[in-house]
């Protein structure tokens, strides 16, 4: 009898998200009993807002919702992107340059497959989100990791890229604010990176999903509003997930040139067809309705987010940059390994996170997730109680 044939090599090498692995581990210890505090996901706690909610329930009466509808999603959604785009990002497109994804996940990785060719470097800014690379591998490029320490606050500057770039580089993801750091890059900073990208032909792809999640007056510049001339060469991935508690809700949608949204279309034409229905009528809600709601959600965070920053201060051998957005802090614990706690000697963050959760029940995401090793990333979009309760438990175990 003949062997049976191999699984598929590229899927073979894919691994698994590192960050909904850990939460998952959590959620498993939760239901044993055990009072794990998890910081591993980046989900608002917070219930979808009650308006969204009913514009769902109507969609379901409505036997419209319940048909095929068009691939790249329903015209009003598609017209309700544009405008938020227009809103908030600076770029004026029509709905014809917008596409409605499965999430902001299928976004990212359709906007990799429409720019990226076999053997394509694509200049990947670290610490990054998990998923970024195996995207970029799936589209056969390679990823080029450019990394920046807590000392740059974590963000990459114009020089470190240029020396990163070869004849082979053909797109820049750029994520401001950023998962996993919660960084926030300057206009300036912003327009330098744009320019650079603009003046070397670089294709832009620019997770925009946390834009209206910043902090004490810091602003997500739009790389299209800083440098107009770069939306030829950008796409733009963004969603309802996290400024509306809406993860699962799985509504993304990605916007960019005429050109690659059309391939980018066909794709998907192919691979999922439209976004539920019912979904994307909530969406339509959330963009167009008010959102008193969700400042009121964004202050929760903020709130939270100098909570966590004083308590976690208070470690010696944790360095904790402001983070100016998102909803994450991203400790430098390089202090703390090589030291012994509770009779372990971690050398790595990822045998400290191991650690921190065998001995204080609490979950969170070592840096070898995000890049290298040093680091840990912690949401802080869960419960105020729960917050305080595991960083004290933190505190005591580092004490």
């Amino acid at each position: 009898m003949t062997e049976r044939a191999p699984l598929s090599r590229k899927l073979s090498a894919i691994a698994e998200s590192a960050t909904l692995k850990v939460d998952a581990k959590a959620k498993a210890l939760k239901a044993e009993g055990k009072p794990v505090v998890s910081y591993a996901a980046g989900e608002p706690d917070f219930a979808t807002p009650q308006f969204i909610v009913d514009a769902a329930a109507a969609a379901l009466a409505d036997p419209a919702s319940y048909r095929y509808t068009p691939a790249p999603g329903l015209p009003a959604l598609r017209e309700a992107i544009a405008a938020k785009t227009l809103r908030d990002s600076g770029l004026e497109v029509s709905p014809a340059q917008v596409i409605v994804t499965n999430g902001g996940k299928q976004s990212v990785y359709q906007a990799f497959q429409a720019v990226v060719n076999p053997g394509d470097e694509v200049l990947l800014p670290a610490p990054y989100w998990t998923t970024y690379p195996e995207a970029i591998r799936l589209a056969d490029g390679t990823p080029v990791e450019v990394f920046a320490g807590a000392d740059q606050d974590y963000k990459v500057t114009v020089e470190q890229l240029e020396a990163a770039r070869t004849d082979r580089t053909t797109a820049l993801v750029f994520v401001s604010p950023s998962n996993p750091t919660g960084s926030v890059y300057t206009a300036e900073e912003t327009k330098v990176i744009g320019e650079w990208a603009v003046e070397h032909g670089i294709w832009i792809i620019s997770d925009e999903i946390y834009q209206n999640l910043t902090y004490e007056g810091a602003t997500a510049t739009s790389i299209v509003a800083a440098v107009p001339e770069a939306a030829n060469q950008t796409i733009l991935v963004n969603g309802v997930a996290k400024t509306y508690a809406m993860t699962g809700w799985r509504v993304g949608w990605m916007v960019g040139p005429a050109d690659a949204m059309k391939i980018a279309g066909n794709l998907q034409s192919h691979l999922s067809s439209n976004v539920n229905n019912v979904a994307q009528k909530a969406a339509i809600a959330a963009l167009n309705g008010p959102q008193d709601e969700a400042s009121e959600m964004r202050e929760a965070f903020d709130r939270r987010r100098r909570l966590i920053v004083a308590e976690l201060s208070k470690i010696e051998g944790m360095r904790v940059p402001n983070p100016l957005g998102a909803f994450y802090v991203y400790p430098d614990v390089q202090g703390l390994l090589g030291r012994t706690w509770g009779g372990v000697t971690p050398t790595t963050s990822l045998e400290l996170a191991d650690l921190i959760l065998e001995q204080a029940e609490v979950a969170v995401v070592p840096g070898e997730a995000f890049g290298p090793s040093g680091y840990i990333r912690m949401s802080y979009a869960l419960g105020d109680d729960a917050l305080l309760e595991g960083v004290q438990r933190l505190q005591r175990l580092f004490a």
